[in-house]
């Protein structure tokens, strides 16, 4: 099936993945969808161009939606997915890739016929040699802290170094370095840049600061 959206890209120039596109991939909860346009003018503005909007509220969809239509500069993605039609509605709220925290055969079918790149999760190695076999090689690594962090991760890259991850869960800015100095970590996903206290009030700048900081952690830590 043939993507309706154009090619991943950010102002940095195209992208081959969505573990490509930026070091830090936030993992954003809306309880309202007006605030999705600021925010994501935010996290651009810092940096951090790939936004995973998570389907855990009733916002998200108008919010994925709003940021889709008001913020081009952002690649937006839906995350949480675990039904399939979920996916049907993600990308027709304007997801351009999608995010689940685990994979069944019939998700997975689905995703793949979205058109749309996805990052299937994952958290044991039989998991990730089960979607090589389906031909996935880019994953989702969650709970990335409780399930063996990096050594774990390092574990994995000797036997199977075609999978390529994005461990999310109990990420933050101390340990986000070490996974990116992985050759099988593409990028992360966290939510420290987005403090509560913070989208509540919103605090844009306060956001668009803690984003900087994130995105410098690619540089910093990996030397890319």
């Amino acid at each position: 099936m043939t993507s309706p959206f154009p090619p991943l890209s950010t102002g940095s120039g195209p992208a081959d993945s969505v573990l490509d596109l930026a070091p830090v991939v936030p993992v954003v909860v809306l309880d309202d969808a007006a605030d999705a346009v600021p925010l994501a003018r935010a996290l651009v503005a810092g940096g951090l161009p790939a936004i995973e909007v998570t389907l855990r509220t009733p916002a998200a969809l108008d919010a994925i939606r709003a940021i889709a239509e008001g913020v081009p500069e952002a690649v937006v993605g839906a995350g949480t997915v675990i039904a399939p039609g979920q996916v049907a509605d993600a990308v027709a709220a304007g997801a351009r890739f999608l995010v689940s925290p685990g994979w069944t055969d019939g998700l997975l079918e689905a995703m793949r016929a979205s058109g749309v790149p996805f990052l299937p999760g994952v958290s044991t190695t039989s998991e990730v040699v089960a979607l090589l076999e389906r031909g996935v090689r880019e994953m989702k690594f969650f709970p990335a802290e409780a399930a063996g962090g990096t050594a774990y991760l390092k574990s994995l890259a000797g036997p199977l170094p075609q999978a390529r991850f994005c461990p999310t869960g109990g990420i933050g800015p101390d340990s986000a370095p070490a996974y990116l100095a992985l050759p099988n970590v593409g990028c992360v996903g966290g939510s420290w840049m987005l403090p509560k206290e913070a989208v509540a009030a919103g605090d844009w700048r306060r956001v668009e600061a803690l984003a900087r900081a994130a995105a410098e952690l690619g540089r910093t830590g990996t030397g890319r």
